[in-house]
């Protein structure tokens, strides 16, 4: 049945476009005519009559799709039954599962019986699913869109190449056999890595299948008829699949393969163990290959033991530590395709020129390289999938992802189009008007719509100037900035240029002329030279591998500009040169500042203000990464916000994986105590809330801590026994660690230790219920111990906390962990006064609510009992003299006009024991007393119950403010607890007359 004259409708195809249509039209027709003819002899349904039967807007769809693309032309003209067939199926609106692939495969691929069918059956099965993804491409039924349309060439390739390698282990088991199984006893299958698009499952319409070949391990193949050494196996089928898909035959060819990627390129070996890979990766890997490994993703074979391979070799992709050196690998491959681009006069191409898909790539990839290590949810194959958690993580600004994400998708249709015109790869723009027209309609679906092909380009040349902002905005050289702000300022005789930064850096100008400019600057001049030329000199510089000493290089002339900028010019850069010292092996941290001038900036600025914070840095480089967030910098968080973001940190490593998580808790930890102390320098905080978020820190980390050794010694163990009988939640430790001291007075500094007792309430003679089973008493001795060995266990990030355990019952001498009813029997019975003292500053900082209660109602009722009031007095007092006999200043030193803020009469500790003082003596009566555990509300609370005169109580309070203030000033500028004691003569007569009317008249 010939098909009616006008059988294509022209409505909203160009003009110059008809006559492509009529021709295709009348080829189309000689095509079904002979069509027609065969099925008549063999019975079936004509072809013919099937199109003849299409509707009218399945007419126009088929009109636009053969305007555009020859790829769906030739494949009509020469299979016109299969329009009927996809109709039918529904392929030409919706795109099939992998399970309809791989079945609809399976079934030709039966049929083949050598590997000249095989490839036949692969090439028409390819050109077949490509007609159908082309025709919903350029069409866009609902639902679909540029990315469904990467993932169903990405499906389809998978499907060929698990079909296709399927086939072949079989054909061939009878000769070369099947591979030994592994030392576990797995079979062992050939893993195949998808790269690039293709392990992203984001493939082009008409691109190659970058693929890397891998095996379990070594071995000799059984069954065949001679054994093969498992390298010789997996590498004759290695070649026999790239064969399958590449080899160009009658039929054409099925995906062209490239397997440039895998270790040492195309001199290297087709297929790897293993063991071989790991090693490579590990000695020898590049920073492009670590690009290239971003996307790598099993897509046929051993799927698990591809997985179980990428896992190996993820610490080589994703640094632990925020790797800026990436940036500086990335701003360098891009150099290298742009001299190429100008080169090949490349501009049209929209994948390499500039604005291109590569650059949007970069921008994406760059996060990915720099801070997959740290957070994982970047650790993922697909671009898309990577670009949709940039906001999230507060990477990128939303508005940002925003733009990128249509923009992307703009540029890869594009691309789509262009590669449907002929089923070639290619990202550039055409010069023929044709193919102009053609593109121009084949971007023109769903509500846009493009006139002409000028318009079009007016739509590309916004994208790329887009994507083109945004790529500078993330990969830019930073000295192009600073360059480019020097020579836009004013003229100022104090600026310094970078360049002559680099000259003194580097040691090119004479003594006389390196001063002078340090002069200039506002530097000590002679000392900071001596300071710059030793490091330049120094053995650790001069023994530096090629590329940390010109990340060195690089960084120093914009350190010494930041320095300069500072308010101590000479006193930051004396701070900072050890931390430069320090991470001179670990020259990622010093990309992290070269590609961050803003966080140079912060760092000497907190360098100049405190040398504490120069010495964390030094000992903890981790720390730097805080600096590229003024934002949280200086902003500590609340005690929820600490929570939630250490509950992620810690989610995103293994439970089993201890170690991982104490590093990451350390980290945290300084992380979080930086902040603190950065937004002190900065004024940003008050005194009190200094000490709370400081307090707060400690209070989450033992909260994860108590979590973690639970966990572990009830995996190990089984769950305690209760006094009832019953067992304890495995997910609710039943026990409290209790603060005393400055943790549980709410009043922490920033080398404070955790002055900790540990309680529990099981049975006494009960036991675990593990499979090895120990007694409760021994089950809770080693929470105990697990709590302190995760506290203070150093790792490369340092230890969490000091830990002093002498507060606990019977001291030094008593047991680790106390059960409740033992604590409260001591506390009632054999507890001296000064531990009552100690009590007033106890709280329960970490454990189970209901047992808190508990332990609060005994503190409460030890506290409030009636106590003989001079022998209160006599036992505070003789207490508080042995202190300061043993920890206040020597007589010479208060002979010199030193005081101790802490120790010296009328000092913070005297203060700490008056309010001590009044709640053992007058909570009786007083009850509200036993409400807090912290001096400021003690004295608010006695001014409150008419206990302590208003003027009295603002006088210590001012006086425990001025002290605590100084005392965390001084820690930050290292400077010892010992001041002028004419600073503070107000603050210490007005705590020396409280402490002679209350507790010692006549001392």
């Amino acid at each position: 049945m010939a098909l009616s004259e006008g059988f294509l409708p022209l409505t909203d195809i160009p003009a110059a476009l008809h006559p492509r249509l009529g021709q295709l039209e009348q080829r189309l027709r000689e095509s079904l005519d002979e069509a027609d003819g065969r099925a008549g002899r063999n019975a079936e349904e004509p072809p013919g009559e099937v199109w003849a039967a299409l509707s009218q807007a399945r007419r126009g769809e088929l009109a636009r799709v053969l305007a555009v693309s020859n790829l769906v032309a030739e494949s009509l003209i020469r299979f016109p039954g299969w329009l009927g067939y996809l109709d039918a199926e529904g392929e030409l609106d919706r795109a099939p599962e992998r399970e309809q692939y791989d079945r609809l495969l399976a079934d030709a691929l039966e049929r083949a019986a050598d590997e000249s069918q095989l490839h036949a059956a692969l090439r028409r099965f390819r050109r077949a699913r490509m007609l159908g993804i082309v025709w919903r491409d350029l069409i866009r039924p609902q639902g679909v869109d540029m990315w469904q349309t990467a993932a169903s060439v990405s499906r389809l390739a998978e499907s060929c190449l698990e079909g296709a390698l399927g086939w072949l282990e079989a054909h061939f088991a009878p000769r070369w056999g099947r591979p030994a199984t592994t030392a576990d006893g797995e079979a062992q299958r050939l893993v195949v890595l998808g790269m690039g698009k293709l392990g992203a499952g984001e493939l082009n319409l008409s691109s190659d299948v970058d693929l890397i070949f891998a095996y379990p391990e070594k071995g000799t193949t059984q069954g065949g008829k001679r054994e093969y050494d498992h390298q010789e196996y997996f590498t004759r089928l290695g070649q026999k699949l790239i064969g399958a898909l590449d080899a160009v035959t009658a039929d054409g060819f099925a995906f062209r393969v490239d397997m440039r990627l895998r270790p040492l390129g195309d001199g290297g070996p087709l297929v790897g163990s293993f063991a071989m890979l790991a090693s490579y990766y590990q000695d020898q890997g590049r920073e492009w290959e670590r690009y290239a490994m971003l996307k790598a993703r099993p897509v046929a074979g051993d799927i698990e033991a591809g997985r179980a391979l990428l896992a190996e070799l993820r610490p080589f992709v994703y640094r632990k530590y925020l790797d800026f050196g990436a940036i500086e690998s990335l701003r360098e491959m891009k150099s290298l395709i742009n001299r190429e681009v100008r080169r090949k006069g490349m501009a049209g191409n929209i994948k390499l020129g500039p604005g291109g898909i590569r650059e949007a790539e970069f921008v994406i990839q760059a996060f990915q390289l720099i801070r997959g290590g740290r957070d994982t949810e970047l650790q993922v194959a697909s671009l898309k999938a990577a670009l949709e958690r940039l906001a999230p993580l507060e990477l990128l600004p939303q508005a940002v992802v925003d733009e990128l994400t249509p923009d992307y998708a703009f540029l890869r249709d594009l691309e789509h189009v262009l590669q449907a015109l002929d089923d070639r790869q290619t990202q550039t723009l055409p010069d023929a008007a044709d193919e102009r027209e053609r593109v121009a309609l084949g971007m023109s679906r769903g509500e846009v719509w493009f006139d002409d092909w000028p318009a079009l380009i007016a739509r590309l040349d916004e994208v790329r100037e887009r994507i083109r902002g945004h790529f500078d905005a993330v990969i830019a050289d930073p000295e192009d900035d600073s360059e480019t702000s020097a020579a836009d300022a004013q003229a100022d005789e104090a600026t310094v240029p970078l360049d002559e930064w680099r000259a003194l850096w580097r040691g090119e100008l004479a003594e006389s002329e390196a001063q002078a400019l340090l002069d200039r600057a506002s530097f000590e001049a002679p000392v900071s030279l001596r300071r710059i030329n030793g490091l330049r000199e120094s053995r650790a510089v001069q023994g530096m591998q090629r590329i940390g000493f010109e990340r060195l290089d690089a960084l120093m002339p914009l350190l010494l500009d930041a320095a300069a900028d500072s308010a101590a010019p000479s006193t930051a850069l004396e701070r900072a040169l050890p931390l430069v010292e320090a991470v001179l092996r670990r020259t990622a941290y010093l990309a992290l500042l070269r590609e961050n001038p803003e966080a140079l900036g912060h760092l000497m600025r907190l360098c100049a203000a405190s040398p504490w914070i120069a010495e964390q840095l030094a000992r903890h480089p981790v720390l730097l990464d805080e600096l590229l967030t003024p934002a949280t910098l200086y902003s500590p968080a609340d005690k929820t916000r600490l929570a939630d973001e250490l509950r992620q940190a810690l989610a995103r490593i293994p439970e089993d994986d201890e170690e991982a998580q104490l590093e990451a808790l350390r980290v945290f930890k300084h992380a979080q105590v930086l902040h603190v102390a950065a937004s002190d320098i900065a004024g940003a905080r008050t005194l009190m809330k200094v000490s709370d978020y400081l307090t707060f820190i400690a209070e989450v980390v033992l909260d994860q801590v108590l979590a973690m050794a639970w966990r572990n010694l009830t995996n190990k163990h089984g769950r305690p026994q209760r006094r009832d009988g019953s067992r304890v939640d495995r997910h609710r430790p039943e026990f409290l660690i209790v603060g005393y001291g400055k943790l549980g007075g709410i009043e922490l500094g920033y080398g404070s230790d955790l002055d900790l007792v540990f309680v529990h309430d099981g049975a006494l003679k009960g036991s675990t219920d593990g499979k090895r089973a120990i007694d409760n008493p021994v089950f809770f001795t080693r929470l105990g111990q697990r709590i302190i060995h995760l506290l203070t266990a150093v790792t490369p990030a340092g230890a969490l906390y000091e830990v002093d355990m002498r507060l606990r019952p019977s001291g030094n001498s008593g047991l680790l962990v106390s059960s409740l009813e033992a604590f409260a029997d001591y506390q009632r019975n054999q507890a001296w006064t000064w531990e009552h003292q100690a009590l007033v500053r106890a709280r329960v900082v970490a454990g189970d609510a209901m047992l808190e209660e508990r332990f609060a109602a005994i503190r409460g009722e030890v506290l409030g009992r009636a106590r003989e009031s001079q022998a209160l007095r006599d036992e505070v007092v003789a207490m508080r003299h042995k202190m300061r006999d043993h920890l206040g200043s020597r007589a010479s030193e208060r002979e010199a006009g030193r005081f101790d803020i802490k120790q010296d009469a009328g000092g913070m500790i005297d203060i700490e024991f008056l309010c001590q003082y009044a709640v053992l003596a007058m909570s009786h009566d007083e009850p509200a007393l036993l409400a807090f555990s912290d001096n400021m509300r003690l004295l608010e609370t006695l001014e409150a119950t008419g206990r302590l005169p208003a003027n009295d109580a603002r006088a210590l309070r001012e006086a425990y403010l001025a002290y605590r203030n100084t005392s965390h000033r001084q820690a930050l500028t290292k400077q010892g607890g010992r001041v002028a004691a004419e600073d503070f003569v107000d603050h210490r007569r007005a705590v020396s007359d409280l402490w002679q009317r209350w507790l010692a008249p006549g001392d």
